[in-house]
């Protein structure tokens, strides 16, 4: 099971250890370095209560040491920081300890992204991949987060703070102008620390953001600090 520390994760594997038992289920989550530390408190609980341990792998980098290694600034197009904190270290793993024959892949996207099922499917090859909740009975991320309370677990905090996904404390790159202000708005010490890490970034590699818009017809880079400030100056206006 690619355990995330989502909601959707945590519901494919509560679906999977009810069809087929937990002798032979593995929760693998990575460690990115910079994940809100209720993800652990809520990954812990989880699967204390499905009765399997955590499976932790790790890189040992965090996303801006990644963008810094591989000279690229991480956006919603491209995000090295999911490649190389995440896939490449959860695939060793799969590498070390499984076999493609008798071994499948649950991942806990749902419905509303079956979309990327195909990708996944084949960025996770030679291993084969299932989606448990892209499947009948439907359930919404407030149904799940509903049975998740209904457990007695307390769902991961960044959902109450306005996030859809529980990742990266946050601060995820793939994230647009809307996840951005929530962070802003709700946890601005960590977006301060970004804003500071993307200028490092562009003083380094020219003019790069995290972010774009489109202005006349042409995109350019929009920057946190140029974000922000305009979200200041709406706010005093």
């Amino acid at each position: 099971m690619q355990f995330s520390g989502g909601i959707g994760s945590f519901s494919a594997a509560l679906h999977v250890a009810d069809t087929y038992g937990t002798d032979d289920l593995v929760l693998l989550i990575a460690d990115t370095r910079v994940e809100d530390p209720d993800l652990w408190r809520f990954a812990t609980q989880a699967a204390a209560h499905i009765g399997v341990p955590l499976t932790v792998v790790a890189d040992g980098r965090t996303p801006f040491e990644v963008f810094a290694d591989q000279r690229f600034l991480g956006n919603s197009r491209l995000a090295p920081c999911s490649i190389h904190l995440k896939q490449r270290p959860c695939r060793r793993w799969l590498r070390e300890n499984t076999d493609p024959a008798d071994t499948v892949l649950y991942v806990g996207i749902d419905w509303s992204e079956r979309h990327r099922t195909g990708a996944i499917e084949v960025g996770w090859r030679p291993w084969p991949v299932a989606f448990p909740m892209c499947d009948p009975p439907l359930m919404s991320k407030e149904d799940m987060l509903a049975e998740c309370r209904a457990l007695g677990i307390a769902p991961p905090r960044l959902y109450g703070l306005g996030f859809s996904h529980n990742n990266c404390g946050g601060v995820c790159v793939r994230g647009g102008q809307r996840h951005w202000l929530t962070l802003l708005r709700v946890l601005p010490d960590r977006f301060a620390q970004a804003e500071r890490q993307e200028q490092q970034l562009r003083d380094q590699l020219g003019d790069v953001a995290i972010l774009r818009e489109r202005r006349g017809g042409v995109s350019r880079p929009l920057t946190l600090r140029e974000l922000r400030r305009r979200h200041e100056e709406g706010a005093r206006s």
